[in-house]
């Protein structure tokens, strides 16, 4: 007597059909091939390179003086690279005060995702920073700031920040503080994977009256972009109170391209979200 024909039985409830694993396997080989392999010089160079630019985006965002850090050292990361979309950054890495007190605790710490779209600039940032200066001291320290601001009497048109010996006059030390974190931002917009930016020096500033009680400044920098060693030369205006965000618009000049076609307009607006990898 033949066995009887019995059905296959059912797949349980919740469980993968094999199409449906067959397609998920598809689709996990198909972004692991996407994701080419990475140099460890590339690595390094790439993980450097979203540390800094997560910095510029913390510092913009802080909208303090007070609360500007510097990049101390990468200390752990991860880099994933997609020849059609760009690379993704994940890394932890420590921080130091940019204008530390004597005596004081200087390392910060800072986990950031950056998203590199290939060569274009402004990256997507999500980064969190942790151990930095107490957000009351903070405060004291950015108002203080701000009555020096006030204080000082309309600045030469004509002025370097630092003087031709890298020095600058403690003076004008809260002028070159904002610059610095308004140059932030415009580092931040243009970089790229491959090109970083570090401000070289302050010129040309003219402070404005405001009736809000705002510090309201037009100043041009010189920007040094290390890939190429070109100085960047971008005029910015600012305008900042404490504890507001910072209002940032720019027109830098790129020097190899043909005068006239290198400017490029930014202003301060909502960042750009992390896109899908």
């Amino acid at each position: 007597m033949q066995p009887r024909w019995q059905p296959p039985p059912a797949p349980r409830r919740g469980a993968p059909r094999p199409a449906a694993r067959l397609l998920a396997l598809l689709l996990l080989l198909g972004l692991e091939a996407a994701a080419a392999p990475v140099d460890v010089g590339v690595q390094r160079r790439l993980l450097q390179q979203a540390a800094r630019a997560a910095l510029h985006f913390f510092n913009f965002r802080a909208g303090s003086p007070s609360a500007l850090q510097v990049l101390s050292a990468v200390q752990e990361g991860r880099v994933w690279v997609n020849p059609e979309k760009g690379c993704k950054v994940e890394l932890v890495f420590s921080t130091e005060r940019y204008n530390p007190q004597d005596g004081e605790e200087r390392l910060g710490k800072c986990s950031a995702r950056v998203f590199f779209k290939n060569q274009k600039p402004r990256p997507a940032i999500n980064v969190t920073c942790i151990r930095l200066t107490e957000k009351k001291t903070r405060q004291q320290e950015d108002y203080l700031l701000y009555k020096q601001m006030k204080q000082l009497k309309n600045p030469l048109d004509a002025v370097s920040i630092p003087d031709s010996h890298g020095n600058i006059d403690p003076s004008l030390r809260p002028m070159w503080d904002l610059a610095f974190l308004g140059s932030s931002y415009v580092m931040w917009e243009k970089t790229t994977q491959s090109s970083h930016y570090n401000l070289a020096q302050l010129s040309a500033v003219k402070q404005w009256k405001t009736n809000d009680g705002a510090i309201d400044f037009d100043y041009t920098v010189l920007l040094h972009e290390f890939s190429t060693q070109e100085i960047i030369p971008c005029h910015i205006h600012l305008v900042w109170s404490p504890g507001k965000p910072l209002r940032v618009k720019y027109n830098c000049q790129e020097l190899q391209l043909p005068e006239g076609s290198g400017a490029e307009e930014g202003s301060a607006g909502a960042p750009t979200q992390l896109s899908s990898f």
